[in-house]
């Protein structure tokens, strides 16, 4: 199979504002090749198993909520975005592929609006760099997930010189961020870092990286 570029999917998933274009086919396809290639590996990060709940938090497209939705068998996937197009957009592909495993809940800026302790796993693909409330987004993050669950970050470095998103910390070394800050970030809201992968399936051309991490079984759930 053809391996798309990390970089130019990543223009295309969950980065896209709400009034963007709706997507054509080649773009849908694109989305679905991706995850295809993405979906096994980020399994065994995740540590997922069939009857598990996973949140695609940013789900975009749903390109990784369907196949997930297909993986996961009589477990749960629960989607979030904050763009009302992107909502209905996962909703109508999970509904033509015939998935009733998937629920799709609107998020927002400073909260996963997800269940307290709903997740085994979460993972977030070219998302975080556009998070604007951090601190109290990542807390949402820690409640979300059960005890011992798990958190991938998946995302890119920025290019220098390029345009931070308006409202992004200013410390992003342009429209990205480095795995570094991601790793200060998330700890800091209770999280234990378990590794970096850096480049994300042997990617460096396109500087994508995943960073894990677990939620302490002693954690108290902080409120989203």
């Amino acid at each position: 199979m053809h391996r798309l570029t990390a970089l130019t999917v990543a223009t295309l998933i969950v980065a896209a504002p709400a009034f963007a274009q709706e997507p054509d086919a080649k773009q849908i396809a694109q989305e679905r090749q991706q995850a295809e290639i993405d979906v096994p590996e980020l399994v065994k990060v995740l540590d997922l198993k069939p009857g598990m709940t996973v949140a695609d938090v940013g789900a975009g497209g749903g390109a990784f909520t369907v196949v997930l939705g297909h993986w996961i068998g009589d477990g749960r996937v629960l989607a979030t975005d904050i763009g009302q197009r992107q909502l209905r957009e996962i909703r109508a592909y999970a509904d033509k592929e015939g998935l009733n495993n998937v629920t799709v809940i609107e998020g927002a800026a400073a909260s996963t609006n997800l269940p307290a302790a709903c997740c085994d796993a979460i993972f977030m693909r070219d998302v975080y760099h556009h998070v604007t409330a951090t601190g109290a987004f990542d807390k949402s993050l820690l409640a979300s997930l059960k005890p011992g669950g798990r958190l991938a970050i998946i995302d890119f470095r920025g290019r220098p010189g390029s345009a931070v998103p308006e409202g992004v910390p200013a410390n992003r070394g342009g429209h990205g961020i480095p795995p570094e800050i991601v790793v200060e970030e998330v700890t800091a809201a209770g999280f234990t870092h378990v590794r970096t992968m850096d480049p994300w399936l042997g990617d460096r051309r396109n500087a994508m990286f995943l960073v894990l991490f677990q939620k302490p079984v002693a954690a108290v759930a902080a409120a989203p």
